[in-house]
């Protein structure tokens, strides 16, 4: 079998197998067919008739039968959202007449094709071979035709079911990837380092008798160590709710470089309602801690923005520090460790549907945008509006 040979029997088989029409024509063609063939062996050869006119009436009563059994089909599809019942009793009727108008049509065209007279005598012996034959086609047809339904009931629901486990792996991963954002988190809190300046200003404090600022830091630090092991990074909360715990962190900081950290919030009273991952911003506001306002001498400001438009969560985050190309070394083992946190379980909650996008400011220092779906939370005696004012604070 050459090469164009080969490529079309592939295309054939392709099209009969994916294809209802191509099926409902070849299971034509065996069918009748093949009652041309049990007509042949069993009639014309047992009562040795194997002239011209005998084998074509044979081949033409076939071909007579496929195109009545065509108007059976429509009348068959016309009938398929009808009740089994109905269904039944029409189909039933539908074969009786097309059985009898076929044993007319072979009658009269064997008799013109042979010049036998007295069939029209046997007129139900003839009847009742038509109208077998016709059952069988019926019921072969509404058993594909079941057949088919089942299989393709069958798909729908290993789709469904396939859907329903990629949605609880996609489940389980966000969650996988929300205990490892809670022990990222963790490490950026508890490191010695933070620790160590904690401590060292607490220490400062005592040492210069500044006991009420001591006291306040040491309150401030039990607050943030219990909220960070209390956590579950896996549930979503309001945006509101992330920044008051944000707080906690922010005022330790605060105490320890005083007027040198600038905070400015605004952030509207819808955006306040909006569902986001727990934990989400503390990565990003450490970083910026860490390499805008700790290395500077005058220090710096932060500034995170949140708005609702076109049902999306847009949130902003900018400081003054250097941004990304100004220490290679800070870009690769501190800023990019919590950027790619954030990165990674946005990717893992959202899919394709958020944005993450990170640019340097013109006047230097980092710029984050970050859009999500807008899911808001929905508590008895709560509301808002697209037009709701602003909540605006500085520090």
């Amino acid at each position: 079998m050459n090469t164009k040979s080969s490529h079309f029997l592939e295309t054939l088989i392709s099209a009969v197998g994916n294809d209802r029409t191509y099926q409902f024509w070849l299971m034509q063609l065996i069918g009748w067919g093949g009652l041309c063939v049990v007509t042949f062996l069993s009639l014309t050869l047992w009562y040795n008739t194997v002239q011209f006119a005998y084998v074509a009436h044979v081949i033409l009563q076939s071909l007579l039968g496929m195109m009545l059994s065509l108007p059976l089909r429509w009348a068959y599809l016309a009938l398929w959202n009808r009740s089994l019942l109905s269904r039944l009793g029409l189909s039933l009727l539908a074969i009786v007449a097309v059985s009898w108008l076929w044993t007319a049509m072979r009658i009269s065209t064997f008799i013109w094709m042979t010049s036998e007279q007295g069939i029209w005598s046997d007129f139900g012996g003839w009847y009742f071979a038509s109208f077998l034959v016709f059952l069988c086609w019926s019921a072969l047809y509404y058993g594909n035709k079941y057949y088919f339904q089942a299989q393709s009931e069958h798909r729908k629901l290993m789709e469904v079911d396939a859907a329903i486990k990629g949605e609880h792996f996609k489940r389980m991963k966000a969650e996988a990837e929300a205990r490892d954002a809670q022990i990222q988190m963790l490490r950026y809190q508890l490191n010695p380092h933070f620790l160590f300046n904690v401590l060292n200003t607490i220490s400062a404090l005592v040492k210069f008798r500044e006991s009420d600022k001591a006291h306040r830091m040491i309150v401030q630090l039990g607050h943030f160590l219990r909220y960070s092991l209390d956590s579950n990074p896996a549930v979503m909360h309001s945006l509101q709710q992330e920044v008051e715990a944000l707080m906690l962190y922010l005022e330790i900081e605060r105490t320890r470089f005083g007027d040198r950290l600038k905070l400015e919030f605004e952030i509207s009273h819808e955006a306040n309602q909006a569902k986001i991952p727990s934990l989400l911003l503390q990565p990003m506001v450490e970083n910026s801690i860490k390499y805008a306002i700790a290395p500077s001498e005058n220090g710096g400001t932060i500034r995170l923005t949140a708005i609702v438009e076109n049902d999306e969560l847009q949130m902003e985050l900018t400081d003054t520090g250097p941004g990304l190309e100004s220490n290679k070394r800070v870009t690769k083992k501190g800023r990019r460790v919590g950027l790619h946190n954030t990165l990674q379980r946005l990717k893992t909650l959202y899919d394709d549907a958020y944005l993450f996008d990170i640019s340097l400011r013109k006047r230097g220092g980092l710029r984050i945008l970050i859009k999500i779906p807008y899911d808001p939370v929905i508590s008895a005696g709560q509301g808002s509006s697209p037009d709701s004012p602003k909540t605006s604070q500085k520090w």
